[in-house]
């Protein structure tokens, strides 16, 4: 499927029946706190991106899914890919890669925001995903970072 720059996945509160697949462009997860947006994290292209928490338990979702580019997008519902596991129990394998690409990177954050300085997550930033700076504005990229856009500009103009 293909979506335009700024469209909504998924809305918070709402529950998240999809799991999608990037083929090309860029979304992000973000949360509100206090009427901020405070971005949670990026997905481009070859990578999947779903609100992880409200797919599994089919609670409403407490973060918003948005696509920063226009999307190629492939998408499956939850009940299609339970259906597909039991169909052909092979594939509960790329389920458990999934999974587990999902909280590596949930671990990678934590540990980032968690022990290193805010020039640290920038320059880690940098050099894992440098095309980003010029994909997501400098304010969605504070907030992923846990920063302000000051802190960030400041970061910038040491560098």
């Amino acid at each position: 499927m293909n979506v335009s720059k700024n469209t909504i996945l998924v809305n918070h509160k709402e529950r998240c029946r999809n799991l999608f697949f990037i083929q090309k462009g860029l979304v992000r997860g973000y949360y509100y706190d206090e009427g901020k947006e405070i971005t949670n994290w990026f997905a481009q292209q070859e990578e999947f991106a779903t609100s992880f928490y409200s797919f599994i338990t089919n609670e409403p979702s407490p973060e918003t899914i948005e696509a920063l580019e226009d999307c190629q997008l492939i998408q499956i519902s939850h009940a299609d890919l339970q259906d597909l596991y039991k169909k052909f129990p092979e594939t509960e394998r790329i389920g458990r890669i999934i999974t587990e690409n999902y909280y590596i990177k949930l671990e990678e954050r934590f540990l980032n925001i968690q022990f290193r300085s805010a020039k640290e997550r920038y320059q880690n930033l940098l050099s894992k995903n440098p095309s980003l700076l010029q994909r997501a504005s400098l304010g969605q990229i504070a907030t992923y970072l846990g920063i302000t856009q000051e802190t960030l500009s400041r970061i910038r103009a040491e560098l």
